[in-house]
């Protein structure tokens, strides 16, 4: 029974290894390590570019403040991070700007990427425009025929 069961174990390791092996699941990996790093690059674009642009364009207003009390004592010009540290309840709609904003400029991103990688998908799968076929073996052997009743 044990020794079943270790094949078992075996084959399942060798399936998983197969599995991890193929190039969709290391594509995949790749990705998703990439997808990470540009997220951390769209997020501090965001934060420290657009936001501050958009803000002293609204009358330097700093965004990742901008909050709306739900229950608790805040005083005016307290931060987020000391008014929740205060104890209020608090709802940060200037974080949730950050983060729609970078949405969008990720959705925008991989927007452009998809539509570029159909773009050239699309001209490498187009049928090359074959040559003009010349006639069939059967078509000659006709021709030769024709020429020697002639």
């Amino acid at each position: 029974m044990v020794n079943t069961q270790h094949k078992k174990g075996i084959i399942m390791l060798s399936e998983f290894k197969a599995f991890i092996a193929k190039g969709n699941v290391i594509d995949l990996a790749v990705g998703v390590i990439i997808g990470a790093a540009f997220g951390a690059i769209v997020k501090s674009l965001t934060d420290e570019i657009i936001m501050p642009i958009v803000g002293a364009l609204v009358g330097s207003i700093d965004f990742s403040n901008i909050y709306i009390v739900l229950s608790g004592e805040v005083a005016p010009g307290t931060t987020l991070a000391a008014a929740r540290e205060g104890g209020a309840v608090v709802l940060g709609i200037g974080a949730l700007a950050s983060v729609v904003i970078n949405f969008l400029i990720l959705a925008f991103i991989i927007f452009m990427l998809v539509r570029y990688v159909n773009k050239v998908t699309a001209q490498f799968s187009k049928p090359e425009e074959a040559a003009p076929a010349g006639p069939t073996e059967v078509e000659l052997l006709t021709e030769i025929r024709d020429a020697l009743k002639k």
